[in-house]
């Protein structure tokens, strides 16, 4: 098995094989996928769609010179096993030499670490015009899915292509597909190119002032070598429009292509995730449900999401119960939060709900449309927690000091599922605040706690005396644990404070706490630079309490083992009491 593969060391070497070479590599390079995906997960339908088409292009061009650059890089799995990283996908102890995204510090052929979408049109077009002023003439390639052209930015991307005079290609993957299904006017004249074999007048590429070519076999290797072979050296900017079939090669991943975009570790006879998370209660369950039920009770309530509905559990079952009351705005956070803005303004009751990571490419519409307006958006964000998403593309760990400068935002960190509960209700109803409230990460937990929210004041979980620990969010479990270590090892019962408004500054609690306490502990789940401890220890600036901020730092971490990070930050509950015992 992978004997041709195993031979690849580079592009040059692809370029030597024959045309039943090139086919045979190309099964050889899915069975290298099912044993990377099958083992560890990842993304599956984009990568199982683009096998052929990478291996065209990897003949017909010449990487690094020409520069491939890959939108949001979830494709890039075959790419790189043509870029001499095989080893990441048919050896086991190699898996975690390779990123699943592209990487710069992998590879020469590699150009951006790049995880979110809609960049690879003007990502490129810099690589193309750095090329002008030089007066090289390599080729430029673009390659993005029809999903991320919704994206604005993918947009401004063709709009700017359009006054290009010389080298770049901007091939499209129409794949019929984002994560879940394409919305948007857009897709019409997508749909339109591929049932006319690219010869309707309604082109939107031509619309940019690009030239435009259809290749309706994406999956065939002579035909992409072909189409390659015509707009190589050529001296404007083109669309190579390709109709490919993502998950081509397994047929539950054909079949159903929303739920295999991504997967977990699975068997490859059953397709049955491999990993058990166990069928308890969880955060994702109890939003969705939210979602169902409010939906029902109140017309005026609509849940908005760019293109993310699968991270909150809305499948096409609860999309379809929904109607009227779910708008998919494609791939645009920024499209989703204004127009929960204008909904909210006109008397609706709107709920934007993505992850972290990507909400931040909204900040300006977060703080212009709503925040200035005042306008009662709620925003739930999904893996904001330091223990979700580990990849350096995905940390959710920034929104908090992202979002918590902005004024008249409420942001909210709930500690367990009442919490949870409750302030969703609250925020969605109350119409005094746009509201952002993070998912918990953590396993549910339960605890009596307040049913309303209006005067943004942290809760007193235990009364004591010397040292107050503010725990905020997912952080507040850690904070019963060093509660109960400062009891056992000094002898005295430490307040535990559970803050709950990231964004606000109890002052009058804070003021209390001067009386008897002699030290002030934050911990947040975020980094500190701008963060919640930030400012507690700005209140208690020229007073003689002590504070200590525990947080992550300022870094961009990459696959990190959660817990090791935790003990090289000197965050376990140990260290901190050592701490502690300089301080007192």
């Amino acid at each position: 098995m992978y004997d041709i593969l195993k031979t690849i060391s580079g592009p040059e070497d692809v370029k030597k094989l024959s045309m039943d070479q090139l086919h045979t590599l190309s099964n050889e390079m899915r069975e290298a996928l099912f044993n990377r995906l099958t083992k560890i997960g990842g993304h599956f339908g984009p990568n199982f769609g683009m096998v052929e088409a990478e291996i065209a292009m990897h003949y017909v061009f010449d990487s690094p010179n020409d520069k491939f650059v890959f939108d949001v890089s979830h494709q890039s799995y075959p790419h790189k096993m043509l870029t001499g990283r095989w080893q990441g996908y048919v050896e086991d102890e190699h898996f975690l030499e390779d990123s699943g995204y592209t990487n710069p510090n992998e590879s020469e052929h590699d150009f951006f670490n790049v995880g979110h979408t809609s960049t690879s049109i003007t990502l490129a077009l810099g690589l193309a015009k750095a090329r002008d002023l030089k007066g090289m003439h390599e080729n430029v390639v673009a390659v993005i899915g029809d999903g991320s052209l919704s994206g604005g930015q993918a947009l401004a991307g063709l709009n700017v292509a359009g006054e290009m005079h010389s080298n770049f290609i901007i091939l499209v993957n129409d794949n019929e597909m984002a994560i879940a299904e394409t919305h948007g006017g857009l897709y019409k004249s997508l749909q339109d190119l591929r049932t006319s074999k690219g010869t309707s007048a309604n082109n939107t590429f031509k619309t940019f002032g690009l030239d435009y070519i259809y290749e309706e076999n994406g999956n065939d290797i002579e035909s992409m070598i072909a189409v390659f072979e015509k707009v190589k050296d050529i001296d404007h900017p083109i669309v190579v429009h390709m109709h490919t079939q993502k998950g081509k090669g397994y047929e539950m991943a054909e079949q159903n292509k929303e739920a295999w975009h991504w997967c977990l570790p699975f068997d490859r006879k059953t397709g049955l995730p491999t990993v058990d998370f166990g069928q308890g209660e969880n955060y994702l369950t109890m939003t969705q449900n939210y979602i169902l039920e409010k939906a029902k009770a109140d017309p005026k309530f609509v849940v908005i999401t760019p293109a993310m509905p699968g991270s909150i559990g809305l499948m096409p079952e609860q999309r379809e119960q929904l109607k009227d009351q779910y708008v998919d705005t494609g791939i645009s956070e920024e499209a989703a939060v204004s127009m929960a803005s204008g909904v909210a303004r006109n008397g609706g009751k709107p709920l934007v709900i993505t992850n972290m990571t990507f909400i931040q490419r909204a900040y300006d519409q977060i703080s212009q449309d709503v925040c200035i307006n005042n306008n009662p958006v709620t925003m739930v964000m999904n893996f904001s927690s330091f223990d979700g998403l580990t990849d350096v593309t995905h940390l959710g760990i920034f929104g908090l000091s992202t979002f918590i400068n902005i004024p008249n935002l409420v942001v909210l960190a709930p500690t367990c599922v009442e919490e949870y509960k409750t302030m969703l209700d609250w925020s969605v109803d109350q119409t005094d605040h746009p509201v952002l409230i993070l998912i918990p990460g953590n396993e549910p937990v339960h605890r009596d706690v307040d049913t309303t929210y209006e005067d943004l004041k942290y809760r007193i979980e235990q009364q004591g005396e010397k040292v107050a620990i503010l725990a905020l969010g997912d952080f507040y479990q850690r904070g019963q644990e060093l509660a109960q270590a400062i009891e056992e090892n000094f002898g005295f019962q430490p307040t535990l404070i559970d803050p709950r408004f990231a964004s606000n500054v109890d002052e009058d609690m804070l003021k209390r706490l001067e009386t008897n306490h002699e030290i002030v502990i934050t911990l947040e789940d975020g980094v500190l630079d701008g963060g919640f401890g930030e400012k507690i220890s700005r209140f208690y600036g020229a007073k003689p309490m002590k504070v200590k901020n525990y947080g992550l730092q300022k870094v961009f971490y990459d696959r990190y083992d959660p817990a090791k990070l935790l003990e090289e930050l000197g965050m376990t509950s140990p260290q901190i009491i050592e701490e502690i015992k300089q301080m007192i």
